[in-house]
């Protein structure tokens, strides 16, 4: 029962198929396309792949993209099933005021960084860092209830921000120093120490909360550029949205 997962992003389109849809599964392959290039996957990209028996995602780009993205699965007479914030699933608990209201992708990262911590041991508080274009900073306590969670730029738009802002700052992307002695060194360190600092502020609030130091995990289609500059010590996990799309479906399955 091939299973293909779905992570659609402001950006990008990323996807991965399993053999099964079930925690641990074979990857059998993966790949990702902008979202304005997703009319080429039916022909592209996905020509090759076994028909999957069941496709889940996530989805924030809006209900546009959902219709195309649904147009090029009919190649394969599959109906996608659509991940939905709710109050509680697979072992999160959602603290959110308004639960449907929390990103797809978020709640889904959440879940995937659960299961990750609980198969490495006994249960621990957890911060769950996502880095593309916006960023978000999620708090987890013991239990795998959702305290809540910081939302800030990614770095593409601190730097839109900053440009159309301020004169004289069209410059090349710089290096992350410590102590930046020029304009372009300053502006990506400066973006990259401000995602630094949420989450070590993060990280000291949910220490202070659960007393515990908690365990911090990373992911995104920028996570590998932040970890090196992080002041705390982070696992970066660049399948973390799909490890929490096989665990729903797994949990899904058992249940019907």
């Amino acid at each position: 029962m091939a299973f293909l997962a779905l992570d659609v992003g402001n950006t990008r389109l990323k996807w991965a198929l399993y053999e099964e849809p079930r925690v641990g599964a074979r990857l059998i392959t993966h790949g990702a396309q902008f979202l304005e290039n997703i009319e080429t996957l039916e022909e592209g990209d996905w020509s090759q792949l076994p028909t999957p028996r069941w496709v889940l995602g996530c989805i924030v780009a809006g209900d546009a993209v959902k219709r195309r993205v649904e147009e090029q699965l009919e190649m394969w007479d599959v109906t996608p099933q659509w991940v939905v914030s709710g109050n509680a699933e697979a072992g999160v608990i959602n603290g959110y005021d308004h639960p449907a209201r929390l990103g797809s992708d978020r709640w889904v990262a959440m879940i995937g960084a659960r299961q990750r911590l609980l198969s490495h041991g006994r249960p621990r508080p957890c911060v769950v860092v996502m880095v593309g274009t916006a960023v978000t900073v999620e708090a987890i306590d013991t239990e795998g209830k959702f305290l809540g969670g910081l939302i800030l730029p990614g770095h593409g738009i601190m730097l839109r921000a900053l440009e159309s802002g301020t004169a004289g700052l069209h410059v090349p992307t710089g290096e992350v120093r410590d102590f930046p002695t020029n304009t372009s060194d300053a502006l990506t360190s400066g973006g990259t120490f401000a995602i630094a600092g949420a989450v070590q502020r993060m990280v000291e609030n949910l220490r202070q909360h659960c007393g515990e130091t908690p365990e911090v995990y990373m992911t995104g289609g920028a996570g590998w550029k932040m970890a090196p500059s992080m002041s705390t010590e982070v696992e970066l996990v660049e399948s973390l949205i799909f490890d929490g799309l096989l665990h729903i479906a797994s949990k899904r399955l058992a249940m019907a």
